[in-house]
């Protein structure tokens, strides 16, 4: 049995710009009993399914902005947030949190929800996780719109990571505001307390703690051959539409990384470059790449 801790309610209450209801589930296969939270809003009838998968330490609070864009155009939206983040439940143990951990989780959770015709909506890890699942369920998905992430094909030496690294696991109370600030400073107060309403103490921070620690520093940690796997998919079987959009200010998985990922993503076309963008470009570009992301979809309604 997993020790888990569910952050209280009350925490997420008047929180800035996000009105949305929460839904749960805490029956999927191999993780029975722990209640993972989603959000599902538009059309729930829709053929068209938008999965918005967030990164760290943010959650689905990330894509707020997005979703009402998303839902306007008469389509489903699903964002949901990994286990040991947002409103979902957060195991205690730091080693319980590993690749396949998550992994598994999102695909189970796609079974359940029996998600088809699926745009993915990615940045950060729900790239870095997100990316790795079409090649499972390629029926089931048919678009992508990728932001600032990347697939973790073998070590990551980067300047940039190592900063972001040390700024997380430097202290166990890992502070949320600073590190969701620091990197997209157009986020106000009391949106970096939004984003660390998930966390009353440090005790439910293993999640954020553990990320980090996850990204491959060897060819054969874990993740890295499924990674491989992903990126053979995306570059010789991918046949669905794409869309990129770059956070242009972020040192981390910014320009260099996106464009590589461009070339690894077949038919992908020219990016929507996010000038005032940082890391979670989201919060600085969201509206307009969901607008953008849609026209190019053809999924604008007149």
């Amino acid at each position: 049995m997993i020790n888990t801790l569910r952050t209280p309610d009350d925490r997420f209450q008047n929180l800035p710009g996000f009105g949305f209801l929460p839904h749960y589930v805490d029956t999927l296969p191999g993780y029975e009993g722990l209640r993972g939270h989603y959000l599902d809003e538009g059309d729930p009838a829709s053929d068209e399914v938008f999965l918005c998968l967030h990164g760290e330490p943010s959650w689905s609070y990330v894509y707020r902005k997005m979703i009402p864009v998303f839902a306007g155009a008469g389509v489903r939206v699903i964002a949901p947030d990994w286990l040991g983040f947002g409103r979902s439940d957060k195991p205690v143990d730091d080693g319980v949190y590993s690749f396949d951990f998550h992994r598994e989780y999102m695909l189970a959770f796609l079974r359940h929800m029996d998600l088809r015709n699926i745009t993915l909506v990615c940045q950060d890890w729900g790239g870095v996780l997100g990316l790795t699942l079409p090649m499972e369920m390629p029926d089931r998905f048919k678009r992508l719109l990728i932001m600032n992430t990347g697939l973790m094909t073998g070590p990551v030496n980067s300047p940039a990571f190592e900063e972001w690294k040390a700024d997380i696991v430097s202290n166990p109370d890992v502070p949320v505001e600073f590190v969701m600030q620091k990197n997209e400073p157009v986020i106000t107060v009391a949106e970096a307390a939004a984003y660390a309403a998930p966390f009353p103490d440090q005790s439910y921070k293993a999640g954020v703690r553990m990320f980090p620690k996850l990204i491959a520093t060897t060819m054969n940690a874990p993740g890295v051959a499924t990674s491989q796997r992903a990126a053979k998919f995306w570059s010789e079987e991918w046949e669905g539409e794409s869309f990129m959009a770059i956070g242009m200010r972020d040192k981390m998985l910014g320009p260099d990384v996106m464009n590589f990922m461009r070339t690894v993503i077949r038919g992908c076309p020219d990016p929507l470059e996010i000038a005032e963008g940082g890391h979670f470009v989201q919060e600085s570009g969201g509206p307009l790449i969901a607008e953008q992301a849609l026209a190019h979809f053809g999924l604008t309604r007149s």
